[in-house]
């Protein structure tokens, strides 16, 4: 069930829509870093080479077309360029600002969203894999394949979501400094928790995917309370 949150100050902490029960504590709250969410999730770098081709089309074209190449007249389309840059930083800044990732040692909690904040509850019990991406920043991705078939739509999960899973989204924690050492912790917080090998340090660029858990012989009723997927 996904319930929007239209404040953040009503967390009673921040990141998690309600207070953790007994036993459960949190080990790591971070958030993407921003620069970094801008090039790898809203792509500014491939959106500036294509204003530059474009003003370099136009203004090519109108050299053909006129023989002259008035430095205006090129620069003509720069302003919707700029602006076109501006919003996709803003929004990748907003998207930092306003997101929160939490790994407690039950479960891992994404807090996410501008206009429509939600919070989107992981056990540790749905977690069938899970991944490092290194970046040569030294931010990294760590997806989280999943088990069952609940599934969050991809749609709603983006930015915070594998690349092109679309029939099965993958959720994943982006832009993340020290990718590894949050990933060492995750892993270690897995393998306590009795599911899955954790995330291991991947080469940079690769992604690193752990052997599957074993999954139980037979679901009680316990197993399957504790991997049920909440989104709230």
């Amino acid at each position: 069930m996904t319930e929007p949150h239209d404040e953040f100050e009503c967390e009673p902490i921040r990141g998690l829509p309600e207070r953790p029960p007994p036993g459960e504590h949190i080990l790591w709250q971070g958030a993407p870093a921003w620069w970094p969410l801008a090039k790898q999730a809203f792509h500014v770098r491939a959106v500036t080479a294509y204003f530059l081709l474009l003003i370099a089309g136009h203004g090519a074209w109108y050299a053909r077309e006129t023989g002259t190449a008035p430095l205006p007249v090129i620069m003509s389309p720069v302003p919707v360029a700029v602006a076109a840059l501006a919003l996709l930083l803003l929004v990748a800044w907003l998207a930092s600002r306003t997101t929160v990732y939490t790994i407690t040692n039950r479960r891992v909690v994404l807090r996410a969203g501008i206009a429509l904040p939600i919070a989107i509850n992981i056990p540790f019990a749905l977690i069938g894999r899970a991944g490092l991406r290194i970046h040569g920043d030294g931010t990294g991705d760590i997806p989280l394949g999943l088990m069952g078939s609940e599934r969050v739509g991809y749609i709603t999960l983006w930015p915070h979501v594998r690349p092109w899973r679309l029939k099965a989204p993958e959720p994943m924690l982006r832009a993340v400094p020290d990718a590894v050492g949050v990933a060492e912790l995750l892993a270690d917080a897995l393998e306590k928790a009795g599911t899955v090998r954790g995330a291991l340090p991947a080469a940079s660029g690769r992604t690193n995917r752990p052997s599957p858990r074993h999954r139980p012989e037979a679901d009680g009723p316990s197993a399957k309370m504790g991997g049920q997927m909440a989104t709230q």
